[in-house]
């Protein structure tokens, strides 16, 4: 097999999120008296990090008051932490997916820019019975993707070469995260960014789970 090591983005890849997210970031707003967001919109703020995805729901005006945006994130966590899984589920077929690599030898692993304990929380309520060799989500002061950091601490922490790992991911910034890591990359069009916009940027797109097993595998 050419790879030993697949890592996984997780909102948009692994499990299907949007809904938790948007509602939590919707509930917040609405306690601040602020205008709410339809659940789909939330797929284009999305991907950089909760502290990020909170500026981005916030009103203009509202962007740059650092005071505002502190409180905006700490009651977003309040909320999303309570309804973190609600309705949040893996994609058909990764559970699946996720248990035929393993069970071929493929050591696995998250690289998320969610917050850590809230991409801990996910993969160990989600996927109970995979044995990730690392799940990481982001930490304060530490650098989110495209950045490739979480990717080469992940290789080194599991002893694996460059050459013989894969990111799978459904943006731009997974698929930036593996040129700069110098790991090659498969790109998914379930998750969060359309189709053609992958087709972009990544030389293989795949549409189902079966189709990514093939390509990690084949």
């Amino acid at each position: 097999m050419k790879y030993s090591l697949v890592i996984f983005d997780l909102d948009g890849t692994l499990v299907n999120s949007i809904r938790d997210l948007g509602n939590s970031v919707n509930i917040t707003l609405r306690a601040m008296g602020l205008p709410e967001h339809d659940i789909e919109s939330y797929k284009m703020m999305v991907g950089h990090g909760v502290r990020n995805l909170v500026r981005n729901a916030s009103p203009e005006a509202l962007k740059d008051d650092q005071q505002m945006q502190e409180r905006l994130l700490s009651r977003f966590f309040e909320e999303y932490e309570r309804h973190i899984a609600d309705f949040t589920r893996p994609y058909p077929g990764m559970e699946t997916l996720l248990r035929v690599l393993q069970d071929q030898g493929i050591k696995l692993a998250i690289a998320s820019n969610k917050f850590q304990k809230g991409t801990e929380i996910l993969a160990a309520k989600l996927f109970p019975d995979i044995r990730f060799g690392a799940v990481m989500g982001n930490c304060p002061g530490a650098p989110l993707k495209p950045d490739p950091a979480v990717v080469t601490t992940i290789i080194d922490r599991v002893n694996e070469s460059p050459e013989r790992c894969l990111m799978v991911g459904d943006s731009g910034t997974d698929i930036k995260t593996a040129e700069a890591a110098g790991i090659d990359c498969v790109a998914v069009s379930w998750g969060f960014r359309k189709r053609e916009e992958l087709c972009k940027l990544c030389g293989r797109v795949v549409d189902s789970a079966e189709e990514l097993q093939a390509a990690i595998l084949g």
